[in-house]
């Protein structure tokens, strides 16, 4: 009976808020942790995320009631609002040099990108389901790529580069999963590579010999294959000069600084430094809860939000680290199986798309804490304080159940 019992939670989809609420009360210890450091503004962080997690768990059930087949009618509604959405910060006093919260009157304010993601995914599962797309071409795939790509660049220039790259990440894995060439997908992130490569001409050499066979094994016409050669190639050739012409200093030096932080030690890769020093102190078990060096005499700085998982490795060790990587994994593979068994496209496009989600987030953050990526300031899901985020991550949640309930549509 109990291992019945034990395979009925397994196999149910609210199997999804076990996970998340052990990833959550993880996140909490670290943050009551860093309030006891005596620093009113840590302080405020534990305590707000305590009062946002009320309304994200009471919207959390309010998605997981909805009708699906009201979010499906109104999705381009909510496209074209969360596109005014993001716009209205920049009629908001700046933050910290920036254009990404809108303040709404009250103690606290809100980021329109975060909500933004989520209704990107929708939209774009909206029109890639409601249709015989034929997806043959490299035009077919032109209207999703824009859905994503006007708001994350109304994002990019508040700025927010993290957030920007995020919203576009469910793209390609929605093609992918509707049937997309994956010759077409690849003329996606060709440029992408041409970009990264240029500067070692070992590695860029090398990245065109993979795209000339690429393009010569998927056989397209002649022209078309030698013009998209050519044009990465050009890609690759112009990008240092723009990198040295027209990219500012301080863009340059922290893409510097991320590759190599003790360029800068007291600059722009302190941040990056302080970070790994705490999770290398930290060993696999830890110094102990509240006990961190780093995390208690300040030295790591925004330790509640970018930089949470120093926290955890400095305090309770490796072995915790570990075990919060292994709920995150459980929990996309969660969320990709219920995709798996959808009844519906609409469904399945929704729930890869908010596995996107959660997997960009964590795989930044936890690459930018261990200096592997310039920092982008991009929160751990249900881990790091941020209220808005931590809202749209339980209205996530509660769609990702509703959508894999057989009843609902």
């Amino acid at each position: 009976m109990i291992f019945n019992v034990s395979k009925t939670i397994k196999s149910s989809p609210y199997s999804v808020l076990l996970i998340v609420f052990s990833i959550l009360c993880l996140g909490l210890i670290s943050l009551f942790s860093i309030a006891d450091s005596r620093s009113a503004q840590d302080s405020n962080a534990f305590i707000r995320q305590l009062i946002f997690l009320g309304p994200a768990v009471l919207l959390m059930f309010l998605f997981l009631i909805i009708p699906k087949k009201l979010i499906h009618e109104y999705v381009y509604v909510f496209y074209g609002a969360v596109i005014l959405f993001v716009i209205l910060p920049y009629f908001s006093p700046e933050v910290a040099d920036t254009h990404r919260w809108l303040d709404i009157g009250l103690p606290f304010s809100l980021q329109p990108s975060e909500i933004a993601k989520l209704v990107i995914v929708l939209t774009l599962a909206r029109f890639l389901s409601d249709r015989n797309i034929q997806l043959d071409s490299f035009g077919s795939i032109f209207i999703p790529f824009l859905i994503a790509f006007l708001p994350a660049t109304i994002v990019l220039n508040q700025p927010d580069l993290g957030t920007a790259i995020v919203m576009m990440s469910p793209v390609i894995p929605m093609l992918y999963w509707v049937g997309a060439r994956p010759f077409h997908l690849f003329l996606i992130i060709a440029p992408i590579f041409s970009i990264v490569t240029a500067f070692d001409v070992t590695v860029f050499t090398v990245w065109s010999i993979i795209m000339a066979l690429v393009i010569f094994f998927s056989k397209p016409r002649l022209w078309y294959g030698i013009s998209i050669f050519f044009f990465n190639i050009f890609l690759g050739l112009i990008f240092p000069l723009f990198w040295n012409g027209f990219l500012r200093p301080y863009h340059r030096n922290r893409i510097l600084t991320s590759i190599n932080p003790e360029l800068d030690p007291l600059g722009s890769g302190y941040q990056v430094i302080q970070s790994k020093t705490a999770l290398g102190s930290g060993g696999f078990f830890g110094k102990g809860w509240g006990e961190g060096t780093q995390t208690q005499l300040k030295f790591l700085p925004v330790q509640e939000s970018d930089f949470i998982v120093s926290v955890i490795g400095e305090e309770l060790g490796f072995l915790a680290i570990l075990v919060m990587l292994f709920l995150f994994l459980y929990l996309i593979l969660k969320i990709l199986n219920l995709a798996f068994h959808s009844t519906d496209r609409f469904s399945g496009l929704v729930l890869i798309g908010i596995s996107i989600i959660f997997l960009s987030h964590i795989f930044v953050n936890c690459s930018m804490a261990s200096g592997m990526i310039p920092v982008k300031g991009l929160p751990l899901p249900f881990v790091s304080y941020g209220g808005s985020f931590l809202i749209s991550s339980f209205i996530m949640i509660g769609i990702a159940i509703n959508f894999s309930r057989e009843e609902n549509y």
